[in-house]
């Protein structure tokens, strides 16, 4: 099995109720690294542009909303196959369809303040990672 990395978002719901060290170790318990990571007030046009596959949806504005209503923790995850454990240890985008013990299980209160995002596929995380990281900001 290949070492490869995720994107990761601690979004403002998680943020706004102190849950970065909760969620950070049930990731590491999973076997993932935090091999960079950073706090950020995400802008409308990082927003926009990060969710732009979404733009004719009709939640794009609300979701561009929620993601710049307070701060977020961006972060580049690291492990044995990465993406598909994080989405593993993420659980369901509704909480209550997610399995015990994920992080959107545990910690979300709505399908809409849903405490994470991961990147769906390795190619979406290189370019999510991108976005938001140098690869001088990234150890490991």
């Amino acid at each position: 099995m290949a070492t490869e990395r995720t994107f990761s978002i601690l979004k403002p719901d998680a943020t706004k109720r102190n849950l970065t060290g909760a969620v950070n170790a049930v990731i590491e318990k999973a076997g993932l690294r935090i091999v960079g990571q950073r706090r950020i007030q995400m802008s409308q046009a990082q927003a926009e542009k990060f969710y732009e596959i979404h733009k004719e949806r009709p939640f794009f504005g609300e979701l561009v909303t929620f993601m710049t209503s307070g701060p977020v923790v961006v972060q580049v995850l690291e492990g044995e196959n990465a993406v598909a454990k994080y989405r593993e240890v993420m659980g369901a985008t509704n909480p209550a369809q997610a399995a015990e013990g994920t992080i959107r299980k545990t910690f979300s209160e709505s399908v809409g303040e849903n405490t994470v995002h991961g990147s769906d596929s390795a190619d979406n995380a290189k370019m999510e990672i991108a976005q938001f990281f140098q690869d001088s900001d990234i150890v490991g």
